[in-house]
């Protein structure tokens, strides 16, 4: 069976529909091309800038994809409550980036070893996702208090303080900044080819090769830092051969500044798994409303915070479910959640095997940070395309305007906060901390403005 798009609406294969292994196989394959890197992407970064040690390393980004296949496994199978029953996949999230960078190297600078800012980081991703599964059972009120407005600011603020990572990454990361290489001319080279190349497939007319873009640009970008002699295979050398999952490898430690951050992602982290299982459920053909839709949103929902528990159990970062599948549905016309367990099950396998990982480990800062800059720009872009669907009356360009201004103010100067309580002033160090809270707030106490033929 081709599994080129299909000419009409009609999908190919429908949810409980059971293709052929190979079908299922190709199928597969297409999903995991356009999610890899991102699962990816969030453990190298954050471990990269902590100076996370390399086998470590390998282990966490190791584990981000087992973790991700237990999840994607679970949505697609469903287990009672757990899961939306949909063809979904769920990986690393972006969302949690930006935050545990920022909590983490403010411990590092008062001394605390990796090791320990490591534990605090899991314990943090482990208590927050209790508050997550609570949420998932009482989703419309949440929606009632998180609208729309809230959560597109959240996300452009994400996006927007993510921005300087993918920079920092384009110029060769901490490392290079250290030893005075800094975005020179070679850095430069490796970064702007892969960020070309993504941009250029991009706009091919062929949609299989545009869901591939990050991939294949990353490859050249690979393949070119090679020929520069810029691998290193340092974590894959230290790494065994087969990796068995192992919980607390660094134990589970706290922090109240990096919590409180936390939730506000773990809120608006919900509301986007909402918006993604009802975009799966449509281009599935299944109900977007309803008692069927609610169950699996409660459901997916659930899984969210469930497998963000497990991730901190096992040494790795929280996970959310991925929208870029549903674009892999359409172009393949195969909605049939069978797919998705030949997804997990391929994750999981990518995942035991730490070579898979030492390779991935081996790409050189300024390569990844040329498709982080674009993945970055998108989690910015949603944000905006959420606040594009908002009535923007005089109470909303108030709200948006008050809540980017003072969490982009205090992310680009924190001496501002200088004079607050220690435990404050970390908390509100985290520009998407503070443009949350802010926006939570305002959205809260300012009331609906009526409109009048003066508006």
């Amino acid at each position: 069976m081709s599994l080129a798009a299909p000419p009409s609406r009609d999908l190919v294969l429908g949810l409980e529909d059971r293709p052929g292994a190979v079908v299922a196989m190709l199928a597969a394959l297409q999903h995991l091309l356009a999610i890899i890197v991102p699962i990816v992407t969030p453990g190298l970064l954050i471990c990269q800038a902590l100076g996370v040690p390399a086998r470590d390393t390998n282990l966490i980004v190791s584990m981000s994809l087992v973790i991700s296949g237990v999840a994607t496994f679970v949505q697609c199978r469903r287990f009672g409550p757990f899961g939306a029953g949909l063809l979904i996949v769920q990986g690393t999230s972006f969302n949690f980036v930006g935050p545990l960078i920022a909590g983490g190297t403010l411990m590092l600078k008062q001394g605390v070893p990796v090791h320990d800012v490591m534990a605090a980081i899991f314990g943090v991703v482990v208590a927050g996702a209790f508050v997550e599964m609570a949420l998932s059972r009482i989703l419309p009120f949440v929606r009632r208090l998180i609208t729309p407005l809230v959560t597109g600011i959240v996300v452009l603020m994400i996006g927007l303080t993510l921005i300087k990572v993918g920079l920092v990454s384009m110029g060769g990361g901490y490392p290079a900044m250290a030893n005075g290489s800094f975005a020179n001319g070679q850095n430069l080279l490796l970064s702007v080819v892969v960020l070309g190349l993504i941009v250029v497939i991009n706009r091919m007319p062929f949609a299989w090769l545009r869901s591939s873009a990050i991939v294949i640009a990353l490859a050249a970008g690979y393949a070119l830092a090679a020929y520069l002699g810029r691998l290193d295979f340092s974590g894959m050398h230290a790494a065994p051969w087969v990796q068995a999952p192992v919980p607390l490898r660094f134990g589970l430690g706290f922090s109240w500044p990096l919590f409180i951050p936390l939730i506000v992602i773990y809120l608006v982290t919900s509301l986007e798994a909402i918006g993604d299982v009802t975009a799966t459920s449509k281009v599935s053909r299944e109900p977007v409303d309803g008692p069927v839709w609610m169950a699996r949103i409660k459901g997916g929902v659930l899984v969210n915070g469930a497998n963000s528990l497990l991730a901190g159990l096992f040494n790795t970062f929280p996970s959310s479910i991925f929208a870029q599948n549903n674009g892999v549905i359409q172009l393949t016309g195969i909605a049939s959640r069978r797919v998705g367990m030949w997804i997990a099950l391929f994750l999981v396998l990518l995942g035991l095997f730490p070579s898979v990982a030492g390779v991935i480990q081996a790409v050189p800062d300024p390569v990844l940070g040329g498709a982080a800059m674009v993945m970055f720009g998108a989690v910015a872009a949603a944000g905006i395309n959420i606040l594009a669907g908002v009535t923007l009356d005089r109470r909303a360009m108030l709200i948006i305007a008050v809540s980017l201004g003072l969490g982009l103010g205090v992310a680009q100067v924190p001496e501002f906060l200088a004079h607050l309580p220690a435990g404050l002033r970390t908390v509100f160090e985290s520009g998407v901390a503070t443009g949350g809270i802010s926006a939570l707030a305002l959205n809260w106490f300012l009331p609906a403005a009526r409109h009048t033929q003066a508006d």
